[in-house]
């Protein structure tokens, strides 16, 4: 079993590196955003070195992550952890991922905004001064990264592997999830990838949906009730 987060994500690319890893839906706003492994991958991995490279981060140091369950916020996290960053929801950190409605209460020094738009368009109008869009800048990073001196991640590991346990999860189950239903990274991201399954998020879930798109993309386990 991986012991680590980089190892779970890199199982999941070796696997099958083209399969569709994370698909994210909002039925608010009818976006529909799939990503393989590889591209995921690419994305963690830019986040990565945007914390290494671009703010000399890493093991001992810490960001904040206050962000709804989304395919970004799924890069940052995994990008933060490959990076050996602990993630925590609140509280001093070096750095901060907060969307637009939680500027008023940021601490970090730097404070990167993710405003979730359809095909990780940037912000409009941009962050106030003093802020940081997540997706400018991510996107001058490189799409690899090495993982170093990586503290003990197997606790977090081993929490996720419990819950993918508790809902019944197997290698190559398609899931879906309800984004509303949680927000805990652990239940809607780590579980289902600590298990060797693939995530269909859906953001604003319209209900009417549900049988349609267990269908449309094959689900195996519907975690939305």
């Amino acid at each position: 079993m991986s012991r680590s987060v980089p190892e779970v994500l890199g199982t999941a690319r070796t696997t099958d590196p083209t399969r569709p890893l994370v698909t994210y839906y909002d039925d608010a706003t009818g976006d529909r955003t799939e990503l393989s492994a590889v591209t995921l991958d690419n994305w963690v991995a830019k986040t990565a070195n945007l914390l290494v490279d671009g703010h000399g981060l890493g093991p001992g140091d810490t960001a904040t992550v206050r962000l709804p369950p989304h395919w970004q916020t799924a890069a940052v996290l995994l990008g933060c952890w490959s990076a050996g960053v602990d993630v925590q929801p609140d509280g001093q950190a070096e750095v901060e991922f907060v969307t637009p409605d939680r500027l008023d209460d940021t601490e970090a020094p730097d404070v990167y905004v993710l405003g979730l738009a359809p095909l990780a368009a940037p912000m409009r109008p941009a962050p106030p001064g003093g802020f940081l869009d997540y997706v400018v800048a991510v996107r001058g990073y490189g799409d690899r990264f090495t993982p170093r001196d990586l503290p003990d991640q197997s606790a977090l590991v081993d929490r996720a592997g419990a819950r993918a346990a508790a809902y019944g999860l197997v290698p190559g189950d398609r899931v879906l999830i309800d984004a509303a239903r949680s927000d805990d990274p652990i239940d809607w991201l780590l579980a289902p990838l600590v298990a060797g399954a693939s995530i269909v998020l859906c953001g604003q879930l319209n209900p009417d949906a549900i049988p349609g798109r267990v269908t449309a993309e094959r689900i195996t386990r519907d975690l939305t009730r």
